[in-house]
């Protein structure tokens, strides 16, 4: 049997390999989809963005250079700490404290002859969809479920029909300890991050009582701090949970309170991992799930072979804490999305609830996962967050009940929450008195 003909690249003998898989078909292509001809070119042309230069940033930036990618972009907000080294490989000790995407992006343009690696250390938030646009492909490798829920709705929201360029996939990849996913999403087309948000379970709240009067933990004692002393105290006009000095300020005030009740363990590193509610990481799985995410950005781009997302399977789960896992299946777009459905989503609730249990149940439910929720019915507004003059009119609305609302059953609500601007989430309240 003949062996289809290998189409070189602008440098073959570098990427001689490579040209194996990209340039030439195999069982699984796609022949319309497929031209082995203009692959290499285009792969070299192709811009793609790098959400997050930490743990599976480092590696998804390697991999991406090495897989013929040229144009690559790459955001993030954070400077490096001590603590990275183990893991963010494209860093060193006299790298701590500089800006994570300007180092790692210089790291592997030195390594990557040819490649163009654009650093920005900032927020995602702070780009406009004029930015997000110009990409073809978007991987993010984030460790905050709020991020990606941005991101998530920011490119749902670029969607335009009639627009082919608009379409954005979406390469997401997640560690915690031995446990990893990767997964595809094709904007409007599958379903998205919010069709899948009851997959991530919030972080289980300490009662305020516990925190007041008997902690049993040093995550407690770093908690009071956080939530109590923090808003008691006030000493910086908000907290910046990135910056060094808040977190000292919260760490003192946390080993005064251990010391209080005997409690060993409070440290300036497991207070920064309590406030910003860091994820434990290892290098093994961040490779292997970047590895993972990589490959999929490869086929989407090459069309070499069907990747996660459509029509089929699009969410792959990594388990290596018992041998080692894996499982691949489809996750079913949701009509009552309130991203990329058109349909609310059924709230139940007890109609004796006053609005503050409401809103406050906004950030425990696994399907909503809101901190700042503003709520407005179909004839009126509930309670809004923002500004503090609409907040301290609509304040009184707290401690009344649904009922004394007028708020009836299968009534629809309309919920917003400042850290998703873009994204109006429906609800239709479903009655249900609590035994």
């Amino acid at each position: 049997m003949a062996t289809a003909e290998v189409y070189p690249a602008s440098e073959p003998e570098r990427w001689t390999y490579l040209d194996r898989v990209r340039t030439r078909a195999g069982p699984f292509t796609n022949p319309d989809a497929f031209d082995g001809t203009v692959v290499a070119e285009a792969v070299e042309n192709m811009k793609i963005l790098v959400i997050g230069a930490g743990g599976l940033g480092c590696e998804l930036l390697k991999n991406l250079a090495l897989s013929g990618f040229k144009n690559i972009h790459v955001i993030d907000m954070d400077t490096i700490d001590i603590s990275n080294l183990n893991r963010q490989f494209l860093f060193r000790q006299a790298d701590v404290g500089k800006s994570k995407a300007e180092v790692a992006a210089k790291f592997v343009e030195q390594r990557v002859k040819g490649v163009k690696i654009t650093a920005h250390n900032c927020k995602i938030q702070e780009k406009d969809e004029d930015f997000y646009m110009q990409f073809q492909i978007v991987v993010c490798g984030l460790d905050s479920i709020e991020a990606r829920r941005w991101i998530n709705a920011t490119l749902v929201n670029m969607v335009d029909e009639d627009v082919e360029d608009s379409y954005k996939p979406l390469i997401d990849g997640g560690t915690e300890g031995f446990k990893g996913q990767a997964r595809v999403i094709f904007p409007t087309v599958t379903s998205c991050i919010e069709c899948q948000l009851d997959m991530h379970a919030p972080r289980a709240a300490v009662p305020l009582c516990t925190l007041a009067s008997i902690p049993r933990q040093p995550e407690h004692c770093i908690e009071w701090a956080h939530v109590i002393a923090w808003d008691r105290e006030k000493p910086f006009p908000e907290l910046d949970k990135d910056d060094p000095e808040h977190i000292t300020w919260l760490y003192q005030k946390a080993l005064l309170r251990a010391h209080e009740f005997k409690i060993p363990g409070v440290t300036y590193a497991l207070t920064q991992g309590v406030v910003k509610n860091i994820i434990p990481a290892i290098a093994a799985t961040n490779s292997v799930i970047a590895a993972a995410c990589c490959n999929e950005a490869f086929k989407i781009a090459t069309n070499c072979a069907p990747s996660l997302g459509y029509p089929d399977a699009n969410y792959m789960m990594y388990s290596g804490n018992d041998n080692i896992y894996t499982y691949t299946f489809r996750h079913e777009k949701k009509d009552d999305c309130p991203v990329c459905g058109n349909l609310a989503r059924e709230l139940v609730v007890d109609p004796a609830w006053t609005l503050r249990e409401l809103v406050d149940s906004f950030a425990v439910r696994p399907e909503a996962q809101l901190k700042k929720p503003s709520i407005r019915a179909e004839s009126k507004t509930l309670y809004m967050q923002s500004p503090k003059s609409l907040e301290e009119k609509t304040r009184p609305n707290l401690d009344k009940t649904l009922i004394e609302l007028g708020l009836a059953n299968d009534e629809e609500i309309g919920v917003t929450d400042p850290a998703f601007a873009t994204v109006s989430f429906k609800f239709k309240l479903k009655f249900q008195k609590s035994e």
